[in-house]
């Protein structure tokens, strides 16, 4: 008891401290009556469930540019039309690649015996065209030399590509709610580098970036002209769970190799073995996958909006993106966030809010291969920096370019209040981060406070990143994030085959849409925008 008030007067202090006492936070309004209608339609009448269940069970993992994500932005576009929502409508992003899609893979141990093994394809690899049979053999390619040492070699092999790993036992519980021990943990602000020290990190991303990417290049061609069958990665995790992501290549012309494929660790680590013991090792593999276009295609993002009154012009906005990976049903990473989000605007048409300010929801596309969509967004109506000139840069994803020049200010910028994002899996809101926006911390404190008795409590004045919010984030305007509970989202589920229904919680969703809703109504009410912290410098 005393840990849980000390905390709770430790967040009332910083939060009188940082907005000039009693007073000054007292001035910062909350609309008990329309948090009450909020909470009886979230946590009395909720969709939320019905919404997830469509995205997960009946339409699947929504890899960008896939058949699935076709329908899952039609589904959604519907289902806001019927709630009466305005300006619905897809806004394209400029050719973010081929669609592809796969329907089964197979894989089997012929010798030293026979047995099913259990392995998935990576996005954007060629299927087998039918089973194919081979010789398995191990291969070490870590630079662009490597691959002179195998010409000539490969011709109708299948290639392990990693070491065998040794198994590590969990040293906690794979499912993780937040305490308060926890949660005062993430109001400790562990200060940052310094610029020069921060941007030559991501001058080392960038490089290990291109470095990766122009192996994968040579990779994907040498394996395809010396005739190797499929290739064979083992999964991040153990236990039995598939983690996988992209290989081969989404855009039309560049070589997408050969059927690739991550095995779960505890199978490849056998043939790992096998092959260390001089034992010939024999795979059949059959993979059904696709290219569902010829040429590079534009992505698509999903908008829609309840429109604003006295304040029309400025803008809050919410989102979570819509796009996944596609080996299990993209539950938790992201069609829980989309759902959220989807309820949270089906609550305030519901309950009759005329907000102030127009706000929008957006669900974006391309995230899980660099914020595409979101940044795209962001370029167009807010801000962007000029396009860099060195053709290395424009080679990186657009959230990983260095600034160039001074920012670009558009239409919606000096309109822009906030955005809210949902992107940590399904688990429960605790509170919210602040993103370094310390005028923001008392705000956000008294829109909680009508939600401590569900367990949303806490403002973090740290960041958190890798995820939509960062588009907005990186140009000066206010974008957020939730703090959740983990469950066992960096456990079991994230990018992974397990990422289903069953790991999601219905009462932590329904809690979620309520504060979500909460939160852009005030946004959207209050007499200024929210406030902007400074922008650095690039």
């Amino acid at each position: 008891m005393f840990k849980r008030n000390a905390v709770k007067w430790g967040v009332l202090a910083l939060a009188l401290a940082l907005s000039g006492g009693a007073g000054a936070q007292a001035k910062e309004p909350v609309d008990l009556d329309m948090v009450s209608r909020i909470r009886q339609e979230a946590f009395h009448r909720s969709q939320v469930m019905a919404t997830f269940s469509h995205l997960t069970e009946q339409i699947g993992p929504r890899l960008t540019n896939s058949p699935a994500m076709s329908e899952a932005n039609a589904w959604t576009r519907s289902r806001f039309t019927d709630w009466g929502l305005q300006n619905v409508h897809d806004e394209a992003f400029d050719a973010f690649g081929r669609g592809w899609e796969f329907s089964n893979a197979n894989v089997e141990m012929l010798s030293p015996r026979v047995t099913p093994l259990y392995a998935l394809p990576k996005a954007w690899t060629p299927g087998t065209r039918g089973p194919v049979e081979g010789e398995v053999i191990k291969v070490d390619i870590k630079k662009l030399a490597d691959l002179d040492q195998y010409k000539g070699k490969l011709a109708g092999k299948i290639l392990l590509l990693n070491d065998a790993r040794d198994y590590a036992r969990a040293s906690s519980a794979d499912s993780h709610r937040h305490d308060d021990a926890g949660l005062a943990e993430l109001q400790v602000f562990a200060v940052p580098k310094d610029v020069a020290d921060a941007k030559a990190d991501r001058a080392r991303k960038a490089r290990e970036y291109l470095e990766k990417q122009a192996l994968t290049r040579a990779t994907n061609a040498f394996f395809a002209e010396q005739g190797v069958l499929a290739t064979i990665s083992i999964s991040g995790w153990d236990n039995g769970i598939i983690r996988v992501g992209g290989g081969g290549s989404r855009k039309a012309g560049e070589p997408v190799g050969v059927p690739e494929l991550a095995m779960m660790a505890e199978h490849y680590n056998q043939l790992v073995r096998a092959l260390d013991h001089k034992q010939p090792v024999k795979l059949r593999v059959d993979v059904q996958a696709r290219f569902t276009d010829d040429t590079d295609q534009p992505g698509y993002n999903t908008l829609a909006e309840i429109r604003g009154s006295s304040k029309a012009d400025e803008i809050v906005m919410l989102g979570a993106h819509l796009d996944s990976w596609h080996t299990g049903t993209g539950a938790a990473d992201n069609a829980a966030g989309v759902a959220v989000m989807m309820e949270a605007m089906r609550i305030l048409k519901a309950v009759g809010a005329k907000p102030k300010r127009t706000i929008r929801v957006a669900l974006w596309s391309g995230e899980e291969q660099g914020l595409v969509g979101s940044q795209d967004y962001v370029s167009r109506h807010l801000a962007r920096y000029p396009e860099p000139t060195d053709p290395q840069q424009l080679t990186l994803p657009a959230s990983m370019r260095e600034p160039t020049g001074a920012l670009q200010r558009q239409r919606d910028y000096d309109r822009f209040s906030a955005y809210f994002n949902m992107d940590n899996g399904s688990g429960r809101f605790r509170g919210i981060y602040a993103q370094e926006n310390l005028a923001a911390v008392p705000i956000f404190e008294a829109w909680l406070a009508p939600f401590h008795d569900v367990g949303a409590t806490t403002v973090a004045t740290r960041n958190t990143g890798s995820t939509d919010h960062i588009a907005f984030d990186r140009v000066g305007l206010p974008g957020f994030q939730f703090i959740q509970d983990r469950l066992d989202y960096f456990t079991n589920v994230h990018h992974s085959n397990l990422d289903t229904w069953d790991h999601a919680e219905p009462e932590d969703l329904k809690q979620a849409a309520a504060i979500v809703a909460s939160f852009v109504y005030h946004a959207a009410m209050r007499e200024e925008k929210l406030p902007r912290k400074p922008l650095l410098a690039p």
